[in-house]
């Protein structure tokens, strides 16, 4: 048997693959590995990816072809790759695209799935997912199927374990003349990165039906609305936007005011407080999943009656809908975009991790992943800032470890989120950090509040009306306050470019997208290209430090490696002469 002693990768027979982190091909293998595999576990020294079916469709739709993967894997493998995987890999990027729904040009009701394999066809018509949606055989490589159902069925199809190519075509939507700017009104010359123009062209794919739905993954900071920006200018066509939140919806408004000739009274916001509707449309997802009165989930009612404002999707002739964070895209909207096929769909997002393991949804309803650039690569190129990550252990005191040990399971994790001790480390972490642009973030309200009038400062949680956050948020990008408290609304699309200082005091339990989307506040490039760092204050040998194990493995996937330090490290513990600096981090006196 061969054996290579410097590999850094064991491919094992059930898909998943085992990464040496000392190896000098660490990174090599790292980048192959994450552009078709998931990361399931990163410990200090092995970390574990498993190849999914999923994972390799994303891969195909994204161009990458099984050769490739397999001469990736072969070329960093300590042992000759297993037979079974090898031909699974071949299997799962081969089954892509050996179905097409295309449409019908004798009825415009009816679609038509079609594939070159007759005996695959038969096998589909069989399937008790498909079945449902079978109508006419039209010969031994077509049979139809609904148009109104044009979701459902590649739903049904993903289950079945062969994703269509999806060639029926969107319907064009009012036109929309819109020009981008070469001089935006706020920042100066306006210039369209290369990887944000070739991750639109790839999305539109020149008007084609082969185009027009997809998700495209750039890491926080890299300029998504850019990309969304872009897109809408290929399309010329009216478009509705759907953010995470009404602050996110306004600096959408602001950026398409400032880079693009679109007009104020072309511009609508429809939140909780407005209710516009012109040729550009920006929203909320909570607005949409607001519940009309009285009904309750698991009434069996058309949509439009459980959701009153699912009427906007078809208001506006939208010839594009864009789902900003689509990570985040609630069940309901799943549902209507469902029945939302003909119109094109963007969906934008630094991770395609969802907690609810609803990532086929996304694939099969906006679209398969088109555009994916790795968080380092970018970073190495300048275009986001480079960043640490610490992981900082604290040992509770002995009241709170016996509260903790005592306390119900479901309550535990509270117990360990709010030790006092992170407190201590938080107070030396700002001393250590005087002068930069600070974000101390938490779950808990109560622990956010107590450390707001600890030391006075403002505080943003989802009590906080929307014109004081945004009062805010523009006061600490102007230096008039240098550091904010903040709860998890201030996760998504908040752009903070001068922040390069994140203190995670709590986080969302083990939730993988959330740290992404944490770390991403700091990750805008800075003016003097100065070093961001990210620490998340856990509770040793407690669920705390388990569900921060969990938190991380997205981000260890991009290249992250978060170095793990004890609470008696952190400067402030011994006299001023004796402190250690923090590793990567300039001492206070030598700045």
């Amino acid at each position: 048997m061969d054996f290579r002693i410097d590999a850094p990768l064991i491919v094992q027979g059930d898909r998943t693959v085992l990464l040496e982190v000392n190896s000098s091909d660490y990174e090599a293998a790292r980048d192959h590995l994450a552009r078709f595999a998931e990361l399931e576990k990163s410990p200090e020294y092995i970390h574990t990816y498993r190849i999914s079916s999923l994972s390799l469709w994303n891969a195909a739709a994204a161009g990458l072809d099984a050769e490739e993967i397999i001469a990736g894997l072969q070329n960093f493998a300590k042992y000759p790759l297993p037979e079974n995987v090898v031909f699974e890999i071949r299997d799962a990027i081969g089954r892509y695209g050996r179905v097409r729904l295309t449409r019908d040009p004798y009825d415009p009701e009816r679609l038509r799935l079609t594939s070159d394999e007759p005996l695959l066809l038969i096998e589909l018509e069989n399937n008790r997912h498909l079945k449902p949606y079978v109508l006419d055989r039209l010969g031994p490589h077509t049979f139809q199927v609904p148009a109104s159902r044009r979701g459902h069925v590649k739903q049904a199809l993903l289950k079945a374990g062969y994703p269509a190519e999806d060639l029926v075509g969107y319907l064009a939507g009012k036109p929309l003349a819109l020009q981008l700017r070469a001089l935006s009104l706020n920042d100066g010359p306006f210039v369209v990165r290369e990887y944000q123009r070739d991750a639109a062209g790839i999305f539109w794919a020149h008007g084609s039906d082969a185009g027009g739905a997809g998700v495209i993954v750039l890491p926080c900071g890299a300029g998504k609305t850019i990309v969304g920006m872009v897109a809408m200018a290929q399309i010329q066509m009216n478009t509705l936007i759907l953010t995470p939140s009404t602050v996110a919806a306004r600096q959408w408004r602001e950026e398409l005011l400032s880079k693009t000739s679109l007009t104020e009274d072309s511009i609508g916001e429809y939140t909780g407080e407005r209710k516009e509707i012109r040729p550009v449309t920006v929203t909320t997802y909570q607005i949409l999943t607001h519940r009309k009165r009285g009904t309750k989930a698991g009434d069996h009612l058309p949509l439009s009656e459980q959701y009153p404002h699912f009427a906007l999707f078809n208001e506006g002739d939208w010839g594009l809908i864009i789902y900003d964070e689509v990570h985040l895209l609630p069940a309901p909207v799943f549902r209507i975009t469902a029945e939302l096929q003909a119109r094109r769909r963007l969906g934008l997002t630094a991770t395609l991790v969802r907690e609810d393991q609803r990532e086929e949804d996304v694939f099969s309803l906006i679209g398969p992943k088109k555009y994916d650039v790795p968080w380092h690569d970018l970073e190495r190129q300048g275009w986001i800032a480079p960043a640490i990550c610490y992981e900082i252990r604290v040992t509770m005191s002995e009241a709170e470890r016996i509260g903790y040990i005592m306390a119900e399971q479901r309550l535990r994790y509270r117990v360990a989120a709010d030790a006092t001790v992170k407190l201590d480390i938080l107070d030396r972490l700002l001393t250590y950090h005087k002068g930069d642009r600070v974000l101390i973030i938490g779950m808990y309200l109560e622990q956010l509040e107590q450390i707001s009038s600890h030391y006075g400062y403002p505080i943003i949680t989802g009590k906080t009306k929307v014109s004081e956050r945004e009062e805010l948020y523009e006061k600490f990008r102007n230096g008039e306050i240098t550091t904010l408290v903040v709860s998890k609304v201030a996760n998504f699309s908040i752009d903070l470019p001068d922040a390069n200082v994140a203190i995670q005091i709590s986080g969302t339990f083990g939730s993988r997208q959330e740290e992404a989307q944490r770390l991403g506040r700091i990750l805008r490039p800075k003016p003097d290209g100065g070093q961001a760092y990210f620490y998340s204050i856990v509770t040793k040998e407690t669920v705390d430090q388990d569900f921060s194990a969990n938190r991380q493995r997205f981000l260890t996937e991009q290249g992250y490696r978060y170095l793990i330090l004890y609470g008696e490290e952190i400067p402030g513990a011994l006299p001023h002469t004796q402190q250690r600096a923090i590793p990567g981090v300039p001492r206070i006196d030598s700045r």
